[in-house]
């Protein structure tokens, strides 16, 4: 593997690192538990067969936190626990990590955004997923091979200025002029449809790019294209005047690797998102476009 890293590593990359020491792979596969959909499923389909040496990550249990008041369906984690997590899975600050799903890249770009906001740069997520992976005919595993654990950090701590846990924060940013960019699908955002949460509709003030906008061909596009793309949507803001949100804080981790790739980097995040929002029944909400 090259000492260059970026936040996205193609399968050929990936398959030439494997058996590294200072390589973790993580299968961040879920399935949202909508229409009946079995929230386990991801976790079986790593037990059948996976990236030779990966982890699992499961969204709810690994990669989010207690439920609480306006945390959102996805609270971000307790930093002790996510250190204690990262130390059962063989982790420390020398480790590589590539995270990988067998989706667009939304949940392996949850596990992105944790660590970037934990401190570890060394991470990247396999572009294209599971569904590359199988297409190249790259090595497939069958067992799981337990990891060494590592003792966890001390006095582990997420960066707070790259994230916002507050619904009154979020509105004193736009009340400042600033943007917020919605990762929903656009009928979600428009208040058409809402299959999770309680009510339909998004942020007055918010605007719209669907994450989904960030792909081609079920790959990540280009790094210029993207940049030119979210150029467009900024409007001549830095980055830095933007927090992104979504649904419940993780297909919103999709659009800030996307601007890391793009080289659009400073954005936050609010991680209770949508489902934050709405929590409480007196916040106002938005339809239409």
């Amino acid at each position: 593997m090259s000492t260059a890293w970026t936040p996205l590593i193609d399968v050929p990359m990936l398959v030439e690192a494997l058996g590294r020491a200072d390589l973790r792979v993580v299968d961040c596969r879920f399935t949202l538990s909508v229409g009946g959909a079995d929230a386990g499923a991801g976790e079986h389909a790593w037990a059948a067969a996976h990236v030779p040496g990966a982890v699992y990550a499961h969204l709810e249990r690994d990669l989010s936190g207690p439920a609480g008041p306006g945390l959102g369906r996805h609270p971000w984690p307790d930093a002790e626990a996510f250190a204690a997590t990262l130390a059962r899975w063989g982790i420390d600050c020398d480790t590589r990590v590539v995270a990988y799903d067998d989706g667009d890249g939304a949940f392996a770009a949850r596990l992105w955004c944790l660590l970037r906001s934990f401190g570890h740069h060394q991470v990247a997520v396999l572009d294209g997923g599971w569904a590359q992976w199988t297409a190249h005919g790259a090595p497939i595993a069958h067992v799981a091979v337990p990891p060494q654990p590592r003792a966890p950090a001390t006095g582990p701590a997420f960066d707070e200025n790259g994230l916002m846990r507050d619904a009154d924060a979020l509105q004193r940013h736009l009340d400042s002029g600033g943007m917020v960019l919605d990762a929903r699908a656009a009928p979600r955002f428009r208040g058409e449809v809402e299959p999770l949460d309680p009510r339909a509709g998004h942020v007055p003030g918010a605007r719209n790019r669907p994450y989904a906008d960030n792909l081609a061909d079920g790959r990540f596009k280009p790094a210029a294209v993207l940049a030119d793309e979210f150029d467009a949507v900024l409007e001549g803001r830095t980055p830095g005047e933007v927090v992104v949100m979504c649904g419940s804080g993780v297909t919103a981790c999709h659009h800030l690797l996307a601007m890391t790739q793009a080289g659009r980097t400073g954005a936050r995040l609010y991680a209770p998102s949508w489902s934050g929002w709405v929590d409480d029944p007196t916040r106002p909400v938005a339809t239409g476009g």
